[in-house]
């Protein structure tokens, strides 16, 4: 079976109440089986690392897909590893939609971030166009081969983020996210090493948030969240990792 995760993705935000008292709260979480990994903004990577406990992890939100060079303002895998990251983000929809990312640069980064011993959490997602259109599997099915290229025999978390989904107030349901899942699951099988495909965890990302979390965990086929606007709570982020014990 694949690992369980619950991840906060703070964007370019932090906790109203505090790094401090956020990871406090986090450190008081007893039990459950998925673990918690928190992705701050870059400069506090080092900070929320130090503070907590062992068990719990820290992610970057993005990685050049260079190890160094003159690209001003990009950050390699290496230095993000040495501030304490374990995990990172790549491939988000707003990297892709906002930064103009494409299959190719996040598919290097993947190759790169692997070969920094960072786990890569891996966005795949599909506009409400595609979706509506009835092309949704072939689109994530495009983006799952399209990262074949970086894996190599590395693990992976995927993350699958509709992103009709994110920030709009229309949330996927638990029986579309598990039809969802079972898609994917086939495109990894064909397209992924046979291990990668089998034990990669699948975590959900469409504005989760305690209110709709227990029918996706009862219904969607997933192994975990990651978790945008509801993460900067951590009562809100609490409940989450609640739900999925």
């Amino acid at each position: 079976m694949p690992d369980r995760y619950v991840i906060a993705n703070w964007k370019m935000n932090l906790p109203p109440e505090g790094i401090d008292a956020y990871a406090d709260a986090l450190n008081r979480i007893e039990g459950g089986n998925a673990r918690l990994v928190i992705a701050p903004p870059y400069p506090y990577i080092e900070r929320v690392a130090r503070r907590v406990r062992d068990g719990h992890g820290v992610a970057a939100q993005n990685c050049s897909d260079h190890d160094k060079g003159a690209f001003t303002g990009e950050v390699a895998p290496a230095m993000l590893r040495e501030a304490g990251a374990r995990f990172v983000i790549l491939g988000h929809s707003e990297r892709r939609a906002i930064f103009g990312e494409t299959d190719g640069i996040v598919a290097r980064k993947v190759t790169i971030a692997l070969a920094t011993s960072l786990t890569p959490i891996l966005c795949i997602g599909e506009n409400l166009r595609t979706r509506d259109a009835g092309n949704a599997s072939r689109v994530l099915a495009d983006q799952i081969r399209a990262a074949a290229e970086g894996l190599g025999s590395g693990a992976v978390i995927l993350a699958y983020e509709p992103i009709w989904a994110i920030g709009t107030g229309r949330n996927a349901s638990g029986t579309m996210v598990a039809e969802t899942v079972g898609h994917i699951r086939d495109a990894m099988g064909r397209f992924w090493p046979q291990a990668a495909a089998k034990e990669t965890p699948i975590l959900y990302g469409g504005s989760v948030t305690p209110d709709n979390v227990a029918e996706l965990v009862g219904h969607g086929h997933i192994d975990g969240f990651l978790v945008g606007g509801a993460s900067l709570d951590s009562g809100k982020f609490a409940a989450i990792h609640r739900a999925l014990a």
